[in-house]
């Protein structure tokens, strides 16, 4: 039986672990974002339950989903790997009404490979792994993009390093390609999102402001093609 092969694609690969953690979309420009917050979350695109559930967790318009992770978003209740699917198309379907070439620009091939591009020049000894352990894995002479090909399984059938090592090559790819922070958050920004405690009055009272103000979206956002 032939050996497993010490490239993989997608999101079996460490790359695709850390794309999950970097925001769906990058380098947007200030109008674009603009445009997506003005949206509020679309068109049609959400339940009123799904749209609580975002609010709760602290996002108010697709501005703040472009700008998060998926796995921030699919840590939300309800939002499982396909639907996190369809918010990032739909809102590259947004991004694209106001920026050319977005579509091009935005794929997930793209997005991919733009990243990988900012780990080829950095060597692997750049990870939090002892020169013993780069030995040991074969990874001589590598780069960071080298070591982003390889998956979890395989490095952890190797014995030669754990799962909470993994975890540390995976966070410190992250934070080459995003900087020093990976996606914003949006925890602290719940003025218009979490209920207030005064009462049933007041919880009626934003109800109805809240359908309001997704009326005025769903009025204002552009008509679908």
């Amino acid at each position: 039986m032939p050996g497993r092969s010490h490239r993989t694609t997608g999101s079996q690969t460490l790359l695709g672990q850390v794309i999950e953690r970097l925001p769906f979309f990058e380098d947007l420009p200030p109008d674009t974002l603009q445009c997506l917050a003005a949206s509020g979350f679309g068109r049609g695109f959400l339940t009123v339950s799904l749209r609580a559930r975002l609010r709760n967790a602290g996002y108010r318009d697709l501005s703040h989903l472009a700008r998060t992770s998926p796995a921030a978003i699919a840590s939300i209740r309800k939002f499982g790997p396909v639907r996190v699917e369809l918010v990032r198309a739909f809102i590259l379907t947004e991004i694209a009404r106001w920026l050319p070439g977005a579509r091009d620009v935005h794929t997930d091939g793209a997005t991919q490979e733009r990243r990988l591009a900012r780990l080829r020049d950095l060597p692997v000894e750049r990870l939090p792994l002892t020169a013993d352990q780069i030995v040991a894995l074969g990874c001589t002479g590598w780069s960071c993009a080298d070591m982003a090909g390889r998956s979890r399984v395989e490095l952890l059938d190797t014995g030669v390093v754990m799962s909470c090592d993994v975890d540390r090559i995976v966070a410190t790819l992250a934070g080459f390609i995003g900087g020093d922070g990976t996606t914003p958050s949006f925890a602290a920004q719940t003025i218009e999102d979490t209920p207030p405690p005064e009462g049933e009055t007041n919880a009626a009272r934003r109800a109805a402001l809240l359908a309001m103000q997704d009326r005025e979206w769903e009025e204002a956002a552009p008509p679908d093609d």
